[in-house]
């Protein structure tokens, strides 16, 4: 029997620029009834937040706000062709 791991990602994922950068913004339920949160910026590297989300709506909110908070320069690290970074959001 084939288990299905591939993540239910949310319709309200997106793309987000602001000046000379993009990051995709990922919201994917996690399977216990929350959604999970990360920003990828143009190198690849993440921000994840530690906690589900009640809703993918809060979620994406909750992104929005760090974005314009913090700025995107804040979510873009450096670039690293041999490996892709984690953070951890502010």
């Amino acid at each position: 029997m084939a288990d299905d791991t591939t993540p239910q990602e949310s319709p309200l994922s997106r793309v987000y620029s602001d000046g000379d950068h993009t990051v995709n913004i990922d919201i994917y339920a996690d399977g216990e009834g929350g959604w999970l949160l990360e920003i990828v910026d143009e190198h690849n590297n993440t921000t994840v937040w530690e906690d589900a989300f009640d809703t993918d709506e809060a979620a994406l909110q909750e992104a929005l706000d760090a974005l314009k908070e913090e700025g995107v320069g804040a979510f873009i690290g450096p670039v690293d062709t041999e490996a892709s970074g984690s953070w951890e959001a502010p």
